[in-house]
């Protein structure tokens, strides 16, 4: 599993920062958040195959969230999508969805959704789900929780050739979860697998003032994507604007036991984004600043 950090810069882009927006791979697809202007050329510059993109989340209809949308759409057209693509946002989403298929001249060849969220929802995929949480913005808004389900536990070989399972083909059937003989007795996984291991959970604010929705939904998160458009020196013009410092973010990752803080959203007056990081370090250390194009990985996979 693995995030690749498309654009991280604020409401306008610079030439170091593009608009917000990031891609999760937890599998075969790829789950894209926020959709800011340009990010189909970001995808193209990026290990991310815009193909797979099964589902988008839009944290909420200013600009710079939404306007990769309309190229991004036509350009899955232009080189043959036939799979459904699922849009998802605050309400208004599916007329906003709409109003971007009526623009411009093109014959779609496949369907695209537009879905409307509220606060608690949840979009259920392939060993997933995605909730959608309320945040703190001057129009409505969402941030989203992505949550794994729990994951089988390790296999323990010298337990199961304790019980006289031969290593091969008989090791492969207890991990996929089926019995098998050995020694004229039947091995059931459960004796030979540990216990389930919790899903990797990893929440993104989108833009938000700081919120008891968001710091409930990050408790516990391996990973928290917080907003940190300016540091605290301008803590009055964030809050008047529905925005966080760095300090704001760190302090919430801190309070809920996040794993790993990745700052997004910087405003456009940071040249370099340091100060932003030593905030926020000096609160929370594990904290990132991720640059544009940027992947991590977030889990091996199993």
């Amino acid at each position: 599993m693995d995030l690749t950090f498309l654009g991280t810069g604020g409401s306008v882009p610079t030439t170091k920062r593009n608009t917000v927006s990031m891609a999760l791979r937890p599998g075969p697809e790829v789950l894209l958040f926020d959709c800011g202007e340009g990010t189909q050329r970001q995808l193209m510059a990026s290990t991310v195959s815009f193909m797979r993109i099964s589902r988008i989340f839009i944290s909420h209809h200013h600009g710079d969230h939404f306007l990769g949308l309309p190229g991004l759409v036509q350009s899955m057209n232009f080189y043959g999508r036939t799979g459904p693509l699922d849009i998802y946002g605050p309400q208004g989403t599916g007329e906003l969805v709409s109003s971007i298929l009526r623009l411009g001249v093109f014959d779609l060849k496949y369907t695209v959704n537009g879905h409307d969220l509220a606060p608690g929802d949840r979009v259920v995929g392939d060993g997933y789900a995605v909730e959608a949480f309320r945040a703190e913005h001057p129009l409505p808004a969402l941030g989203y929780a992505f949550q794994e389900d729990d994951r089988p536990g390790r296999f323990d070989p010298q337990r199961a050739l304790a019980l006289g399972v031969r290593e091969g083909p008989d090791f492969s059937r207890l991990v996929r979860g089926e019995s098998v003989v050995a020694d004229g007795r039947t091995v059931e996984p459960g004796m030979v697998m540990g216990p389930p291991r919790r899903g990797f959970r990893m929440v993104y604010s989108g833009d938000t003032a700081p919120c008891e929705e968001l710091r409930r939904a990050a408790a516990g998160a391996d990973v928290l994507v917080h907003e940190a458009t300016v540091a605290s020196d301008l803590e009055a013009k964030a809050r008047e604007f529905g925005h966080s410092t760095a300090r704001d973010a760190a302090l919430l990752a801190r309070e809920a036991g996040v794993g790993t803080l990745y700052l997004v959203h910087i405003s456009g007056r940071y040249d370099d984004a340091a100060p932003l990081l030593e905030e926020a370090a000096g609160i929370f250390p594990n904290t990132v600043v991720p640059n544009d194009l940027d992947s991590f990985i977030l889990r091996p996979d199993p």
